[in-house]
């Protein structure tokens, strides 16, 4: 069953948070509504959140995702023994979809026992009919990391230590907060919107990050900024073309035989990183395809992902 959902039929903590509402204390998979009302452009819409199952054998192993999100929430993930570090975890789907089992919940047994506090985003979706519905999931994005920021002493996370890890098109938007953190999408709605939105790192998995051919994943395009959109649109979301000095340090993963997103799209992204002087490794592997994220590394050499994205953190004092 959707976490989600099975937190509201058994009554766990939905926590609202405000500048005069704290979450004093927190329990793992607690959801936790990132905007106090309905989020921002979303005003005018009624929409009934649905989760699909695709998996072709969901007893044996699920692989949902969740369309149509109205209310977008963290889900939170909590460490037995939390060092200080956390990360918003931004989840594939195209920007049609937001992936709920391999980019999220499979990723506790790794990343807990490494003592990192986690949370999902559960962010909307271009087209859905929200209003600017090309900056919807940055406006979450901001909010949410906002929000774990502010309640980091509550949460025993430390404030400088927060990063977001995204995948595919989730990777495209942990690379948009990460380049667009100071960009005022929405309008400030309590003291909450006070705090930073920089990521103090982001770590990325097969990553959408141009909107430009020829190396651009045309359904993500499609569904953030659309198809016969002016090249100026095109060059405000290719992330590689907005990296400054203030980018946070990266990770980046990608795999050779990607056939969905390109290679190219990682290597760009690097490639501008580096010309900004940000401290940037990246691990380019032999085979893995698309979309692997744990589940999917057997036998194939992307299967070093975590150890190597595990040295890194500790090689930053994130670990």
């Amino acid at each position: 069953m959707d976490k989600f959902i099975q937190n509201l039929l058994l009554g766990s903590t939905i926590l609202i948070c405000s500048s005069n509402l704290f979450a004093n204390t927190l329990s793992n998979g607690d959801v936790i509504k990132i905007w106090p009302n309905l989020a921002p452009g979303s005003e005018h819409l009624t929409l009934q959140e649905e989760v699909i199952e695709r998996s072709k054998e969901p007893e044996k192993i699920k692989d949902r995702a969740v369309t149509k999100v109205i209310t977008p929430t963290l889900t939170a993930y909590l460490p037995e023994n939390p060092n200080g570090t956390a990360l918003l975890v931004t989840p594939g789907g195209g920007y049609s979809r937001v992936v709920l089992d391999k980019e999220a919940d499979e990723l506790a047994p790794w990343l807990n026992t490494k003592g990192i506090t986690f949370f999902v985003l559960r962010y909307r979706l271009p087209g859905d009919g929200h209003t600017n519905k090309e900056v919807v999931p940055l406006q979450d994005a901001q909010r949410a990391i906002r929000i774990i920021r502010y309640h980091a002493k509550y949460w025993n996370i430390h404030p400088e230590k927060i990063g977001i890890l995204g995948f595919s098109a989730g990777g495209h938007l942990a690379a948009s907060l990460s380049t667009k953190f100071n960009e005022i999408v929405y309008e400030k709605i309590d003291t909450i919107d006070e705090i930073s939105a920089r990521p103090d790192f982001q770590i990325l998995g097969y990553p959408v990050i141009s909107m430009k051919d020829p190396f651009v994943h045309k359904g993500s395009r499609k569904n953030l900024i659309g198809d016969d959109t002016s090249v100026d649109t095109q060059e405000n979301f290719s992330l590689d073309l907005k990296v400054t000095s203030n980018t946070p340090e990266t990770f980046i993963m990608h795999a050779t035989d990607d056939k969905s997103v390109a290679v190219e799209n990682s290597i760009n992204y690097y490639l501008a990183l580096k010309s900004k002087g940000i401290p940037v490794e990246m691990h380019i592997y032999e085979d893995g395809g698309h979309g692997y994220s744990i589940r999917g590394t057997k036998n194939k050499s992307v299967a070093a992902w975590t150890d190597a994205v595990t040295n890194w953190l500790k090689n930053k004092n994130y670990l």
